[in-house]
């Protein structure tokens, strides 16, 4: 939609934030990128955008706030429907890219724990994250290229975000990905080859570097 004024609220390592950022490139929609502090304090314009929750990503198209990763991603589906659309067009797919979207957020309780824990707490929980990987590999991915299939769509966006982290999980527990899930390893390559999602996502190694800093000054190294 031309003369629209997109602006996205963000912060660069969230994987939530990443779902819009590859979304919005997928749509190839131009937008004003604001990044939000959140180390130190939370911006006003935030605060005014999302009342409710006061979090990231928060998309704001020609003045109007939508919020919630998944929603903001649906959003942008809807309105740009022109170009790339991300979820399925039957309702029964449509509904089963849906559930396996939310699901794939159970990752982000075994991620969480880096910020918050001690470095053995979270190593003797890296079953959390092993078996949602292999249940989203077995039950929902399987052979195919992408979740939807032969097309990029909406679990694809929803957990891409996630693989950006992979490293930080992996050197820090000290076990590897490819060798527990193959197939989700292989399709995270196969993601990145796509301009729309190399471009968004944050740089493994500066997301580790980051974890690392914070957890030495809060004691948790």
């Amino acid at each position: 939609m031309e003369n629209d004024e997109v602006i996205l609220l963000d912060f660069w390592p969230s994987m939530f934030g990443m779902r819009v950022r590859v979304a919005l490139a997928e749509k190839a929609i131009e937008y004003e990128y604001k990044e939000e502090d959140l180390f130190s304090s939370k911006s006003p314009t935030l605060l005014k955008m999302n009342p409710i929750h006061k979090k990231i990503p928060v998309l704001i198209h020609n003045g109007k706030p939508v919020c919630e990763s998944f929603v903001v991603v649906e959003y942008i589906d809807e309105v740009w429907k022109d170009k790339a659309p991300l979820l399925p067009s039957d309702p029964y797919e449509r509904s089963q890219a849906r559930f396996w979207a939310s699901y794939t957020d159970k990752l982000y309780d075994f991620g969480r724990r880096i910020w918050t824990v001690k470095r053995e707490e979270f190593v003797e929980g890296k079953k959390d994250l092993i078996d949602p990987l292999k249940l989203l590999e077995e039950a929902a991915l399987g052979d195919k290229p992408y979740f939807g299939g032969e097309s990029f769509g909406f679990v694809d966006i929803a957990l891409i975000g996630f693989y950006s982290w992979f490293y930080t999980y992996e050197t820090i527990c000290n076990f590897s990905i490819e060798a527990e899930c193959p197939k989700i390893a292989a399709w995270g390559k196969r993601c990145m080859k796509r301009e729309s999602v190399s471009k968004s996502l944050a740089d493994s190694r500066k997301i580790y570097e980051v974890i690392i800093e914070f957890r030495k000054k809060n004691g948790l190294e």
